[in-house]
């Protein structure tokens, strides 16, 4: 028998028999579309993370408290960089272009009858170009209000519209930890970073942050959360670095490990892509147990299918059929399920990653080596496990089988 024949009586006997087809197939239909969708949507969750951090520009590093150790290992970072440390670098090194350190922390917010937790960040007017933040109305902190610990606040788009509905809120005074502070300005919509909506922060000038809303923390100064630094160009990112580290070693008495760390968007870019890559890769493995699931599902059906074909094996057998016949349809048989149902769950993983791109701000991304490697895969598990039923059916007897029937 040729191979078109048992192409064609594979492809019969499995139309015959449509339901235990469609249930032998469901199995490697879902581990394909789990497989496709939770790569795709790793993918798409380390696109969304590289765009955040390349919208911070190329020039911009940051400067963290603790040790490499701490940082890894808690939360409640010691307090070891302060205000001055921000002005030394501003002033001393010379391939940074602005420095613009913070203080940040959670506070109430009240408005009339309107509570509501957000952050508040301390800064200074070198923050928006730094950040690349930008005011839609109003201003923002100036050296002025530095000087003179003025209560101003500048809130964000939504926590604007949060706390002041349709009401312009310019002018009026809200409450952050039961001190009055004036608005006098709006910032425009950026949008979150990293799971933290930017758009609730709340800006007020450092020293009043410091004075009367945190209080001194840190026995050497203004205690800052961290401190934000552009470089001159892109091509100086690597300088800055250098020149910081050296700076703030020579000013904390630094003789063994760094009490601060300094990383710039590179750095930071690859601890995420390191991050969700391993996450995709374990999305998929899970994925992949339920093609494992309908491998075993195509042997077991292809194991029944044999036990209710025994008539048709022996009377094929009798008349002349040999056995790789038989083994070659029932391979052909185990390959038509796998394949058919890797293909529909090609379909469906698709869709899903396509559904998902469009409910949520992930770019989920399709890759065409994961959609190569789980039809691949699932047709190989599906020919691996049709190989036992399809010898087994092989090996029967016509006599036997003959008389079984």
């Amino acid at each position: 028998m040729d191979l078109v024949e048992s192409v064609k009586m594979a492809s019969a006997t499995l139309v015959s028999n449509k339901l235990r087809s469609t249930l032998t197939m469901l199995g490697i239909v879902i581990g394909n579309a789990s497989v496709i969708a939770m790569v795709g949507i790793g993918q798409g969750a380390q696109n969304l993370a590289e765009e955040q951090f390349e919208s911070l520009g190329p020039n911009i590093l940051f400067i963290v408290p603790g040790s490499q150790e701490e940082r890894n290992t808690t939360f409640d970072l010691p307090k070891t960089l302060v205000l001055a440390d921000a002005e030394a670098i501003a002033s001393q090194v010379p391939a940074v272009a602005e420095v613009a350190p913070q203080i940040s922390m959670n506070q109430v917010l009240s408005y009339r009858d309107r509570n509501t937790s957000n952050l508040v960040v301390g800064t200074t007017p070198e923050f928006l170009s730094v950040r690349s933040f930008n005011v839609d109305r109003g201003r923002f902190v100036n050296e002025l209000d530095l000087k003179r610990n003025t209560r101003v606040a500048i809130l964000g788009s939504e926590i604007a519209e949060k706390l002041f509905d349709s009401s312009d809120p310019l002018g009026q005074r809200i409450r952050i930890k039961n001190v009055s502070f004036e608005v006098v300005g709006i910032m425009e919509s950026k949008g979150s970073f990293l799971g933290t909506n930017q758009d609730e922060f709340v800006f007020v000038p450092l020293t009043t942050m410091s004075n009367q809303l945190v209080g001194r923390t840190s026995p050497y100064g203004v205690e800052v959360s961290w401190i934000n630094v552009s470089a001159k160009d892109e091509d100086s990112v690597g300088a800055a670095q250098f020149q910081i580290e050296n700076l703030l070693r020579l000013r904390h008495k630094i003789t063994g490990s760094d009490d601060f760390g300094v990383q710039t968007q590179k750095d930071i870019l690859t601890i995420v892509g390191t991050v969700t890559s391993g996450l995709t890769a374990m999305l998929a493995a899970i994925a992949g147990i339920s093609l494992l699931v309908g491998g075993i599902g195509v042997m077991n059906i292809m194991l029944v299918s044999v036990t209710e074909r025994t008539q048709e094996i022996g009377l094929r057998k009798a008349i002349g059929a040999k056995e790789k016949d038989i083994l070659l349809q029932f391979l052909i048989e185990a390959a038509i399920l796998s394949a058919t149902g890797g293909l529909i769950g090609t379909l469906l993983g698709l869709g899903g990653i396509g559904f998902v791109g469009l409910v949520s701000p992930l770019k989920a991304g399709i890759s065409p080596i994961a959609i190569v490697v789980a039809v691949t895969v699932s047709g190989g598990i599906g020919l691996i496990f049709g190989v036992f039923p399809a010898r087994r059916a092989a090996k029967l007897d016509p006599i036997v089988a003959l008389r079984t029937a």
